[in-house]
C-alpha cells in the first residue's frame, strides 16, 4: 500500500477515535522509527510509553520468536511456566504479594478497583484519586479519572470516587470518610502533565492508609518498568504501596497488564471473582521476561537516571533563555516541559524535523525516550527541540 492508500483505507474502515498524524511507520529499531518513504525519526515518546526498552529489542524479539514456535495461547484454567516465572519476577522486583495478569493498564486498574471493593467488604467502597489523574478509559477506570474531557458523553459513571488536588496533603486527609477504602495515585502523573509527587506527599499517603486501614494503590502503568530510573516509581520514595498496577512497558510492545497486591490481602480474590481470556498468555509473559532481562543486562536503570539528568540540565539551560518555558520537571526519563504558550506548534515543528515527542494538557511537552537511549541521540533530540524554541522566539511568541 502507498501512503495515500493507507490514509484512504483508514478513512473508510477505521473508527476516527484518534487524531492521527500523517505519517505511516513500517519499521522500528531502538530509538529510531522508519516511515513508509524511508525517512528516519528519533522516537522520544515510543509507543506512548510502551517501548521502554526501545523498538524491537533483541532480548524481547528472541523471547517472542522462541515462544511462537512452542505455544501462543493457554487458557487460565491451566498452569503456565512463563506466567509463573513472570509473577515471581514482579514480586521479587517490587514487594511481596500475588499477581493478576490482564491485557492493559485500564484492565489492571479495573482489577485494582474491584480488589479495593473486596477489601472494603461491602461497607467501604470510596476511592480517593487526584485531579489531572489518568487511569484508563473503561468505565471504572474512567470514573477514577477526574477529567471532564474524557468522561463527557459516558454518564452515568460508576460511583464511589473522590478527587483531590495532587500533592495536597490536607485535601487528601480531609477527603477521607467512613466509606473510604483506598487511595489510588500516579506517583508521576503522565497525561496530567508530568507532575511529580513530593516525598512528603507519598509518605503522608502511606501514613494515612496505615492509620485508617486503607489500601495505598500505586498506578505504575506509565511509571513502571524503569521509566523513572528505578524499576518502579515507588522505589524512589522508600515507601511501599499495598497494590501496584503495571502495563505499557511491561511487554516490550506486546499487550499485557498486571496487578500486584500485598500478600496480607491477596487471599480476598478467589476463583471466579475476576478473570480474563487472554491475560498472561505464554507469549506476552515470555516477552515481559525478556524486558526484565534487557533492563538489567543493559543497565538501563542507571542509563535512565544519567541521561535524564543530562536532558533536564540542558532543558534547564533553555528555560533560562526562552521566557515561554515555565518549568522543566520529571523523574528519570519521564520529563515534562511546561510552556506559557500552546505546545502544538513546538510538537509539529519537532515532528517535521524528525523528532517524535508528545504534547499533553495543551502546554506540556512530554519527553519519554527509551531507557537505552544514547547521549548522542539525546543531544540530537534536544538540538531539534532547541531549534523549534528558537523559531518560536524569533516570531515574538515569548
Amino acid at each position: 500500500m502507498t501512503k495515500k492508500d493507507v490514509f484512504e483505507t483508514y478513512d473508510q474502515f477505521v473508527f476516527p477515535t484518534y487524531s492521527r498524524l500523517p505519517v505511516v511507520f513500517v519499521k522500528g529499531k531502538g530509538s529510531v522509527l522508519t516511515d513508509i518513504d524511508g525517512r528516519k525519526y528519533l522516537d522520544f515518546f515510543p509507543g506512548w510509553g510502551v517501548s521502554n526498552v526501545g523498538h524491537c529489542h533483541p532480548k524481547v524479539m528472541a523471547a517472542v520468536r522462541d515462544q511462537l514456535a512452542r505455544l501462543i495461547h493457554l487458557p487460565n484454567n491451566f498452569f503456565g511456566v512463563n506466567q509463573a516465572k513472570l509473577a515471581r519476577e514482579i514480586v521479587r522486583s517490587a514487594f511481596d504479594g500475588k499477581v493478576f495478569f490482564c491485557n492493559s493498564g485500564a484492565e489492571a486498574n479495573e482489577a485494582a478497583i474491584k480488589f479495593a471493593r473486596l477489601f472494603g467488604a461491602g461497607e467501604r467502597y470510596e476511592i480517593i484519586t487526584a485531579h489531572n489523574a489518568f487511569h484508563g478509559r473503561t468505565l471504572g477506570a474512567l470514573a477514577a479519572t477526574p477529567q471532564k474531557k474524557y468522561q463527557e458523553g459516558f454518564a452515568p459513571l460508576p460511583q464511589g470516587f473522590t478527587a483531590v488536588p495532587f500533592n495536597d496533603i490536607q485535601a487528601l486527609q480531609g477527603a477521607v470518610t467512613p466509606r473510604t477504602v483506598a487511595v489510588m495515585i500516579e506517583l508521576v502523573q503522565g497525561e496530567g502533565g508530568i507532575n511529580v509527587a513530593t516525598p512528603e506527599y507519598v509518605r503522608a499517603i502511606r501514613a494515612l492508609c496505615d492509620d485508617k486501614k486503607l489500601l495505598f494503590m500505586a498506578d505504575e502503568v506509565q511509571t513502571g518498568m524503569g521509566r523513572t530510573g528505578r524499576m518502579f516509581a515507588f522505589q524512589n520514595y522508600d515507601v511501599v504501596p499495598d497494590v501496584m498496577t503495571l502495563a505499557k512497558g511491561l511487554g516490550g510492545g506486546l499487550p499485557i497488564g498486571a496487578m500486584l497486591a500485598c500478600r496480607s490481602a491477596a487471599h480476598l480474590l478467589k476463583p471466579g471473582m475476576h478473570g480474563t481470556t487472554f491475560g498472561g498468555s505464554p507469549l506476552v509473559t515470555k516477552a515481559a521476561l525478556g524486558v526484565f532481562e534487557a533492563i538489567r543486562r543493559d543497565k538501563m536503570l542507571v542509563n535512565a537516571r544519567q541521561i535524564g539528568l543530562h536532558m533536564t540540565g540542558r532543558l534547564g539551560d533553555m528555560q533560562a533563555r526562552f521566557p515561554f518555558i515555565r518549568d522543566v520537571r520529571g523523574l528519570g526519563l519521564m520529563i515534562g516541559v511546561e510552556l506559557s504558550i500552546e505546545g502544538k506548534g513546538i510538537f509539529e515543528a519537532c515532528l517535521a524535523d524528525g523528532l517524535i515527542i508528545n504534547c499533553t494538557q495543551g502546554c506540556v511537552l512530554r519527553i519519554m525516550p527509551a531507557l537505552n537511549v544514547t547521549r548522542k541521540q539525546a543531544d540530537k533530540a534536544l538540538d531539534i527541540l532547541e531549534k523549534a524554541f528558537t523559531a518560536v522566539a524569533s516570531r515574538g511568541a515569548a
